[in-house]
């Protein structure tokens, strides 16, 4: 920190800071025998001392005015809350021992209640086709498994026996429905829905990206360097919830695209699906005044970490400017809330240790319908161990 921005702090904790009604501050030097105006002119602020005078750049007056600005937001855009310190609590071992146990039998129950919002399309000549309500729950549970196509038709039988399902299928008809178009949409819905019933709790979120392993080989590396082949690599953008690591909205990405471009759609959609976004935090990659002007738009309270060359120069953005002055001033408290961003971590750790990191489909298509297919089971299982840690009764109908 800079000798002038710590004199400022001083002046800012030991001495009275008073605004006209012109918007002129008068700020008194250190030793009290002086008083200088401090005026918003254009884009920058001007001060009256000989220091400003002198270099044309921010003294320790500014400084002051801007740290004594940092307690007020408006609150039609942003705010900040007070809030205790986190505490995190044992853990609850009776609801996460009675997940476990139970989790294979509600994983089938409860993907058989989200397919039942799955419309079959009417046929009125030619051969009936598969129910696509069966064959949605059939490339969900084979996900789910982590089986070959042959090895899980066993689970297959069980969710027959127990009415699941109206009749079993082949297991090439599985791969082939996998490679369905039609099929991506459905998941995204199906995802949206299986992340509704907790929109009661969770009001926090983090967004970021990680990227899962093809068994395709990109040549690149060997025809341009000389090296051996290397897997290509499918990236899968989430928006979660810092709470239960539900998944709220994803984006798989083929063509490798910068991930601040992905981040207002990922909060649009889970706005749209109706959670209360209070707060969300991110890396630097997703560092800039546009996704921080959405989140003061949703009346989120954004946390992105800025770059190391990053000013804090509005260019038309009052939410920037105060959230960098915030970041600059308030580095404890601002790293207190970004830490939550470390939950998106979490959930991507879940995700790969419990489903894998690696995509076994070969189309495209499928590849990407199979990425979808792990974020729903995943969500799934989270709302399992919360109905017996939070008492929650899903109702997928009923959203």
């Amino acid at each position: 920190m800079q000798t002038r921005q710590q004199k400022g702090m001083l002046i800012a904790k030991q001495c009275q800071i008073v605004k006209k009604d012109d918007g002129t501050w008068i700020v008194p030097s250190r030793s009290g025998s002086r008083l200088y105006e401090v005026k918003y002119f254009g884009k920058d602020y001007v001060c009256t001392c000989p220091d400003y005078e002198l270099r044309r750049q921010p003294c320790k007056h500014i400084y002051a005015v801007q740290i004594e600005l940092l307690s007020w937001f408006d609150k039609n855009t942003i705010r900040i809350r007070e809030e205790k310190k986190s505490t995190y609590p044992q853990q609850n071992w009776y609801a996460y021992n009675t997940a476990q146990i139970k989790e294979q039998e509600l994983f089938m129950k409860l993907l058989a209640d989200l397919c039942d919002n799955v419309e079959d399309p009417l046929y009125t000549y030619g051969r009936p086709r598969l129910s696509l309500k069966n064959m949605v729950f059939a490339s969900t549970l084979k996900v789910y498994s982590t089986f070959s196509l042959r090895r899980f038709m066993g689970d297959m039988k069980t969710a027959l026996e127990k009415g699941y399902i109206a009749k079993t299928c082949s297991f090439t008809s599985v791969g082939k429905y996998m490679q369905n178009e039609t099929l991506t949409p459905i998941l995204h819905q199906l995802i949206t829905l299986s992340a509704m019933p907790l929109k009661a709790v969770e009001t926090k979120f983090a967004v970021d990206s990680t990227g899962l392993r093809t068994t395709r080989f990109s040549d690149y590396c060997g025809e341009t360097h000389n090296t051996g082949t290397e897997h290509e690599w499918i990236k899968l953008h989430i928006c979660t919830g810092t709470k239960t690591n539900t998944i709220t909205s994803a984006y798989v990405d083929f063509l490798h695209e910068g991930d601040t471009t992905l981040f207002v759609p990922l909060m649009a959609k889970t706005k749209a699906t109706g959670f209360d976004v209070q707060e969300v935090s991110a890396d630097k990659a997703y560092s800039s005044r546009n996704n921080l002007e959405y989140s003061a738009e949703i009346g989120a309270l954004p946390f992105i970490a800025f770059k190391s060359n990053a000013s804090g120069t509005a260019n038309g953005s009052a939410v920037w400017r105060k959230m960098y002055n915030f970041f600059v001033y308030n580095q404890e408290t601002f790293f207190e809330h970004y830490h939550m961003r470390s939950n998106v971590e979490s959930t991507f750790n879940m995700i790969k240790s419990k489903f894998t990191d690696i995509i076994r489909s070969r189309d495209r298509t499928a590849q990407a319908n199979e990425v979808l297919l792990k974020v729903l089971c995943h969500n799934i299982v989270v709302l399992i161990h919360e109905m017996y840690e939070l008492g929650i009764e899903p109702n997928f109908l009923g959203e």
